[in-house]
């Protein structure tokens, strides 16, 4: 017998269909002689239709009602977790509902991006000891004082896996609307393969660089903790073990070192600001970032060249930053511009037309030559490179926007992933 932490997205707890589909796959897990603690989002479209409702009421509602955001959130999975219980126990099995102070999921008190403190793992135990089916509802917690907090992007699946971690689950098996980790995006490469298992440090890369089937933080939790993962589908039969389906995400590297690029992650997410010929005498890049840290603003990937041929030394400073960021950044940046007379306003641009494709694999730290093999294969479909920034496993390109589906494509040929 194995415990084992189910998460269902909002995809996958959509509609009452969904939900008894969901209710199904629960029985047959716990018919085969495990015990099982689930954790769900939302249904599918609720959260927006909250926030709209908010933004309805009070337009700039997230800065100024943060704490009753929280609340209100909230509530999109207590709905989807009372209802998926009320499935289980018509069906005539033991399933009991529990909101996050339910559970003891303590959190900081950051409205809309708490982090989890700690879980009373005794909660759960006693229930599952019992024989119940557990139905937590995920992405919220609370904090020291009481008030209802939430996880931010993906926090559902932190919540699964926090809650793993807390009862020393063996497997943390994270239900999507996909089958898995692919070696790309199906949606911009039809060949794209289905990745048996990943290495966590490759996963944490991908999820980063514009990969959705998993957040970041959740990747990140799970390593930390040693929580078995797991990513697959709640949309295909179950008429067998989940053992052999889905993505097995695992800190086991020595199997995956062969492998010189597992994935290929794109996000169009991405901005650009550049400044061009700008004097050394008067414009300082760190000063630029040091404006930028200040207001939060995170920045990805940096160049700088320096002519000093040229008398005056003049630079070129490029840098991307969050799509969100875009707006908020530029202006900042006029008003440097504008209170440094000596840059010219027409030396700083922005774009807001940029993509970035990642290539990633842990066979790169053993291998040479994925650099070259990546420019050259872009310069191949006449791609032009913006950007590039490197680590141990990973190289990442920026490029106009209108080349994305074409570079991955090309990349993914060249690496020969779809084999």
């Amino acid at each position: 017998m194995a415990l084992f932490v189910q998460k269902y997205g909002g995809t996958s707890v959509g509609s009452i269909e969904r939900i008894n589909a969901v209710a199904d796959r629960i029985i047959h897990t716990v018919q085969q002689g495990h015990q099982v603690v689930v954790v769900v989002s939302a249904m599918s479209g609720e959260t927006n239709r909250l926030i709209n409702l908010a933004h309805q009421v009070a337009p700039d509602s997230a800065s100024s009602a943060s704490r009753e955001l929280d609340v209100l959130m909230s509530s999109g999975e207590q709905v989807s977790a009372s209802l998926l219980s009320i499935a289980l126990v018509s069906r005539g099995f033991s399933a009991i509902s529990l909101l996050a102070d339910q559970v003891g999921i303590r959190t900081t008190s950051a409205f809309g991006k708490a982090r989890i403190v700690s879980i009373q793992a005794d909660i759960l135990r006693e229930h599952l000891q019992h024989g119940r089916i557990v139905i937590a509802a995920g992405f919220q917690g609370r904090d020291e004082e009481n008030n209802i907090t939430t996880l931010g992007r993906g926090g559902t699946d932190t919540s699964a896996v926090a809650i793993a971690a807390a009862i020393n689950a063996d497997e943390c098996q994270i239900f999507t609307d996909v089958e898995g980790v692919y070696t790309t995006d199906p949606r911009l490469e039809p060949n794209a393969k289905l990745l048996k298992t990943i290495a966590f440090e490759e996963m944490i890369e991908l999820a980063s660089l514009g990969a959705k089937v998993l957040q970041k933080r959740s990747v990140e939790l799970a390593g930390r903790f040693n929580v078995k993962l797991r990513v697959l589908s709640s949309f295909i039969p179950f008429n067998k073990d989940t053992s052999d389906q889905g993505t097995l995400i695992t800190y086991e590297e020595s199997e995956l070192e062969e492998l010189l690029i597992s994935g290929i992650a794109a996000t169009k997410d991405e901005a650009m600001i550049s400044f061009s010929n700008v004097s050394v005498d008067f414009f300082s890049g760190a000063d630029v970032l040091s404006l930028l840290s200040d207001k939060s603003i995170e920045v990805d990937m940096i160049n700088q060249s320096l002519d000093s041929k040229l008398d005056n030394k003049e630079i070129d400073f490029a840098f991307t930053v969050g799509l969100d960021d875009f707006k908020a950044t530029m202006s900042l940046l006029r008003q440097y511009v504008e209170k440094n007379e000596n840059i010219c306003s027409e030396s700083m641009q922005g774009s807001e037309t940029v993509a970035k494709i990642s290539v990633v694999g842990i066979g790169m730290r053993t291998h040479a030559g994925v650099a070259s093999k990546v420019l050259s294969t872009l310069a191949k479909e006449h791609i032009p490179v913006l950007l590039i920034s490197t680590s141990e496993i990973k190289i990442s390109v920026l490029i106009d926007q209108r080349y994305t589906e074409l570079g991955v494509r090309a990349l993914h040929n060249a690496f020969e992933l779809h084999m």
